[in-house]
């Protein structure tokens, strides 16, 4: 699936910030809950939305402070979306 180029690129950015041992995980469940978002939204490609809907959804609750400082880091702008829902 296509993706948009500014979200691919915030991504790759935060996923190199996180501990070595979960980032390729981390890229993989995040890789796949954006597609899935982004199918589900029946849109072609891959925003902003989609990558965090992923990680708001499949992040564990032990890594949720970690997660939002390193999406802040890289400049993902998730309260634009109404998110954390929890």
């Amino acid at each position: 699936m296509e993706w948009e180029s500014s979200t691919q690129e915030k991504l790759k950015a935060m996923v190199a910030k996180i501990p070595v041992f979960h980032r390729r995980i981390t890229e993989e469940v995040v890789t796949k809950g954006a597609e899935k978002s982004a199918r589900t939204r029946n849109s072609a490609k891959v925003e902003e939305i989609d990558v965090l809907t992923a990680f708001f959804s499949d992040v564990p609750a032990a890594f949720y402070s970690m997660m939002v400082r390193l999406l802040e880091q890289s400049g993902f702008d998730y309260k634009k979306y109404g998110f954390p829902k929890r």
